[in-house]
């Protein structure tokens, strides 16, 4: 881009960043020198190919989505939390709250990831272990108990049952007399990346996709202020995947989910920005600001030229990010401060909206209100210290950053083809039910292709581990260490017993005949091709469990088996 190309985009975004509203904070160094808002290039300079680059606020939103950067709004502190039952969660999210947490984020136990029950047979040993249980309304109504939800933002990470929680959720607002159309958060709801990476399926993929159309209307029509599809790539990189796989794939389900509103005849620039990403921060410092920075060019670019989004909004990538889990030790679990410390710098220097940042012995256990604290402290650190959010993309310009940027991109660029060459040949005759990426997604997870592809990434990294060629200190090496075994939070056995016999009084105190009549209504959404969230709710207003509603499901609808491969 020639000097007065970039002479013209700096004073566009000038113009803007007058006009916007900033934070009232002290915007100068540790020593007291102030700092500018944004830098670019010298006056009068030439730099090719600047308009990838661009100035934040900007198309194709390399540098950030506002122009103000964090000097607007810092992101979000958001908070990973759940064990136990709801009312235990319900404490620790208080605890949360009144240490400066800025929204929730629900982490359930692996009966309620897998559409269980608590009395199941299948759940025995599971419930309360991996995050809290939740069967009914009423769970969900004591999980939020004293916490106004019309006034926090509340993520939640769940994607096969997700669905039928949420109805869970809005059942506890309406009892808690709040309007759904002030519901803020973001739902995770990303089946895509179940079948690739997690492993948390119910039903087969189509019928789920059909589902999740369903969602999208609904909060389209109704609770608009709610992001009711999460699309993530952190379990895709926890699985192994390369930086480059995961930024790929997970845009790719993400242009899944566009084509999929598209088909059911929604607006482009109503429903995009009702979604909403979520990735993984790891080690590797530069490559993950890179991977964040290429994340927002790709997608707008993707939005504005192929699905015909003309509005910003439809065209930013939101996302939201939490640190490694995969890169923590058990071994000398103390680096895992240093670890977390890191990778959400990363995460901050790339823009992200939300963050949360893992606690050191989450190898071991659930993290203890001790490791929690220190979690929730390491952001506060970063975002009232270090001075990392008195600038837009500071590291914009930066060689290094840059190739690395360019490089991501055209990585996933091609990763992209495959997807789509791979919606080629499972559709020759081009008539993709939904679109050419979903085509191209539906036959990876049926041939098995995305786990391949990532197991072989994850045999390649721990290769180089074995060999030496990547160190991980305390593993491979600098094995030597004075610290002594950590306390860590058990979850009692106790609280599946108790689970189990709340619930149990619960169903008997119902109205089964009302149950099974709701059930029944969404049994014939289902057949019938109508809209399946209004009868849901009904299900979840009369008490039907998580359990029944997903069973009814699973017996309509099939489960799924993925490929075996070697």
């Amino acid at each position: 881009m020639d000097a007065e190309g970039i002479e013209e985009g700096r004073r566009r975004w000038q113009a803007r960043f007058d006009a916007a509203r900033k934070r009232d904070a002290d915007f100068t160094t540790l020593s007291g020198d102030p700092v500018e808002p944004v830098y670019g290039p010298a006056p009068g300079d030439t730099v090719e190919g600047f308009e990838r680059i661009g100035w934040p606020g900007e198309f194709p939103f390399t540098r950030g989505l506002h122009p103000t950067g964090y000097r607007g709004r810092t992101w979000t502190i958001r908070q990973f939390a759940g064990f136990g039952n709801a009312e235990q969660t319900n404490e620790r999210y208080k605890m949360i709250l009144d240490a400066g947490g800025g929204g929730l984020s629900v982490a359930f136990d692996m009966p309620t990831l897998m559409g269980r029950d608590s009395d199941d047979e299948r759940s025995l040993g599971e419930v309360g272990h991996c995050g809290v249980a939740i069967d009914s309304a009423a769970d969900m109504e004591i999980l939020f108990k004293d916490i106004p939800l019309g006034d926090v933002t509340t993520s939640m990470t769940i994607s096969g049952p997700a669905v039928p929680v949420f109805c869970m959720y809005l059942v506890a607002a309406e009892r808690q007399g709040v309007d759904p159309r002030v519901l803020n958060g973001t739902l995770q709801t990303d089946i895509f990346k179940e079948y690739i990476a997690q492993k948390e399926w119910l039903f087969q993929p189509e019928p789920h996709l059909r589902l999740i159309g369903d969602l999208m209307e609904h909060c389209a029509q109704h609770i608009p202020a709610y992001k009711p599809l999460s699309v993530s790539g952190y379990h895709i990189r926890e699985a192994g995947a390369t930086a480059a796989q995961e930024l790929a794939y997970t845009l790719a389900d993400g242009f899944g989910y566009v084509e999929l509103g598209l088909s059911r005849g929604l607006d482009v620039n109503t429903f995009a920005p009702g979604l909403s990403f979520f990735f993984d921060a790891h080690l590797d410092f530069f490559e993950e600001i890179a991977k964040f920075r290429a994340a927002r060019r790709i997608w707008a670019r993707w939005m504005r030229d192929v699905y015909g989004a003309t509005s910003e909004k439809a065209q930013w990538l939101r996302f939201h990010t939490q640190t490694a889990g995969v890169s923590l030790t058990a071994q000398q679990p103390y680096n895992n401060v240093v670890r977390t410390a890191v990778e959400a710098l990363s995460a901050v220097l790339g823009g992200t909206n939300s963050l949360h940042t893992n606690a050191l012995d989450e190898t071991l256990a659930l993290p203890s209100e001790q490791a929690a604290e220190i979690a929730l402290r390491t952001q506060q650190v970063l975002m009232e210290e270090t001075g990392v959010a008195n600038v837009a993309d500071p590291l914009g310009g930066s060689w290094y950053v840059e190739a690395l940027t360019d490089r991501i991109e055209a990585d996933a660029e091609k990763i992209f083809e495959q997807i789509k060459e791979r919606g080629r040949r499972a559709v020759p005759d081009g008539q993709h039910p939904i679109g050419p990426i979903t085509s191209g997604i539906l036959r990876g997870i049926e041939d098995g292709w995305f786990t391949g592809e990532i197991a072989e990434s994850a045999f390649q990294y721990q290769q180089s581990l074995e060999k030496g060629e990547k160190r991980v200190v305390g593993v491979n090496c600098h094995h030597g260490s004075v610290t002594g075994d950590l306390e860590i939070l058990r979850v009692s056995h106790e609280v599946e017993r108790e689970q189990v016999r709340v619930l149990g009084g619960r169903k008997a105190e119902r109205d089964e005949a009302v149950v099974s009549a709701s059930l029944d209504a969404m049994l014939a959404a289902a057949r019938d091709g109508s809209n399946m969230i209004e009868p849901m709710l009904a299900a979840v207003r009369a008490e039907a469990t998580l359990g029944e509603i997903c069973g009814v499901l699973r017996e309509e609808w099939g489960g799924w088996t993925e490929p075996v491969g070697f």
